[in-house]
C-alpha cells in the first residue's frame, strides 16, 4: 500500500440522511470515499459529485445489504473498483450505516417486520464484516451504527431498538476478533435525528420534534451535522485509542 495513498473508507447506506453526512464529513477530513446505496442511484451520484469537486475520489456502488446473499458478489465488484480506480487492494474504513425504521410497539409488529429487521440491523454488519475484513488494511476502524433507543425505552421502536441493542454487543465481539489486525470496533449511538428516516417524524412533526428538545440537555432534537463529524472522527486517526466503545451522540437526552 502507497504511503501517500489517501485513506479510502466504504459507507453503506450514504445515498441520504446521516450516510450522505457521513461521506461529505469524512470527504472534508481526506479520505476518499465509496459509498453504497440500494435504490436511489440519482441521488447517490449526487453525493459522489459532491465529494469529488471538493477533490476527493468518490464512487458509488449498489447494494441491497437485506440480502446476504449478494454480499458474495459486492465484495468482487468492490475488489475491481479498488484495483481499477484506487490501484489497492483495501480499504481502510467501513462504516455500517444502511438502515431502516419502523414505527410499531410489540402488539403490532408483524414477524415479516421483525425479519426484515434483523437482515438489516443485524445479518448485515455481521456478514459484510465477515466478508469485507480481509480487505480492510491492518489498523483500519469500523463503526457501527446503533441508536439511543437501544439505552432509554420509547415504545413504538421496540423491534428496531432490540436489533440495535444486538449491534452493540457485536461491536465488542468483532473488537475482539479483529484486535490482531489492530482494526478498531466502535458503536456510534444517534438520538433523534431531523431527517427522513422513520417517515421524517422527528423533522417534520413539531409535536414530536417539541418532545424530544424538552427531554435534551441541549434543548433540541440533532441534525445529521451533529452526526456526520463523529463519524469521520472514529474512522481517522485521531481516535486511534478508542476501540470497543459506544459512543452516544444525542446531546443530553434522558439523562
Amino acid at each position: 500500500m502507497s504511503d501517500n495513498r489517501k485513506k479510502l473508507v466504504l459507507i453503506t447506506g450514504g445515498s441520504r440522511g446521516l450516510g450522505k453526512d457521513m461521506a461529505l464529513k469524512t470527504a472534508k477530513k481526506g479520505f476518499d470515499v465509496i459509498i453504497t446505496y440500494n435504490s436511489q442511484q440519482a441521488e447517490a451520484e449526487k453525493v459522489v459529485a459532491d465529494m469529488k469537486a471538493g477533490g476527493n475520489k468518490a464512487f458509488a456502488l449498489q447494494l441491497d445489504v437485506s440480502q446476504s446473499k449478494t454480499f458474495d458478489l459486492f465484495v468482487e465488484n468492490l475488489k475491481i473498483l479498488l484495483e481499477t480506480e484506487f490501484h489497492s487492494q483495501y480499504i481502510d474504513a467501513l462504516i455500517n450505516n444502511a438502515g431502516f425504521g419502523i414505527h410499531a410497539d410489540m402488539s403490532n409488529t408483524t414477524e415479516e417486520q421483525f425479519d426484515a429487521m434483523v437482515n438489516v440491523h443485524l445479518k448485515a454488519p455481521f456478514f459484510l464484516v465477515q466478508k469485507l475484513f480481509p480487505l480492510i488494511s491492518n489498523g483500519g476502524s469500523i463503526v457501527n451504527i446503533s441508536s439511543g433507543l437501544a439505552r432509554f425505552t420509547t415504545t413504538g421502536y421496540d423491534a428496531y431498538a432490540v436489533m440495535k441493542g444486538g449491534v452493540e454487543t457485536l461491536t465488542r465481539y468483532q473488537a475482539k476478533f479483529l484486535g490482531d489486525k489492530g482494526i478498531r470496533v466502535n458503536t456510534l449511538a444517534p438520538g433523534a435525528i431531523e431527517t427522513d428516516f422513520g417517515g421524517g417524524a422527528v423533522r417534520d412533526n413539531k409535536d414530536v420534534n417539541a418532545m424530544i428538545a424538552g427531554v435534551t440537555a441541549l434543548g433540541r432534537v440533532g441534525l445529521p451535522d451533529d452526526i456526520g463529524h463523529v463519524a469521520a472522527f472514529l474512522v481517522s486517526n485521531d481516535s486511534k485509542w478508542i476501540n470497543g466503545q459506544r459512543i452516544e451522540v444525542a446531546g443530553g437526552v434522558h439523562l
